[in-house]
């Protein structure tokens, strides 16, 4: 169940009260680009790169080739070694989606990473 959006504040958002939202993604994917490594507002190393992942799955009962370019993040630690991994290299990346401030694209936050 959830609590209703406040009725006297617009643009208020409807929260979830029961169960803890759920938002985990993980991808098995190759670094196919790589911006240069920066830095946050606040020190933190942060890393803006691209996936692609290629697979073949079922859906309804068919056989699909499935293709995703995916724009990236990593924050801290893991953008450090992430920097340091070469393009084209397969992993399987955790972390969860979110949309930036811009609003214009999905982003997947690579909170892990290991080899595929």
């Amino acid at each position: 169940m959830k609590k209703p959006a406040n009725p006297n504040k617009p643009n208020s958002r409807v929260e979830p009260t029961d169960r803890e939202a759920v938002n985990r993604t993980d991808l098995t994917a190759c670094i196919a680009e790589r911006q240069a490594l920066r830095y946050t507002p606040a020190g933190l190393p942060a890393l803006d790169f691209r996936l692609e992942h290629e697979s073949t799955l079922q859906e309804d009962g068919q056989t699909r080739q499935v293709k995703a370019s995916v724009k990236a993040l990593a924050i801290g630690a893991v953008a450090e070694r992430l920097q340091r991994q070469p393009l084209g290299s397969a992993w399987r990346f955790s972390g969860f989606l979110a949309t930036p401030r811009n609003g214009k694209s999905v982003v997947f936050h690579i909170q892990e990473f290991q080899q595929d």
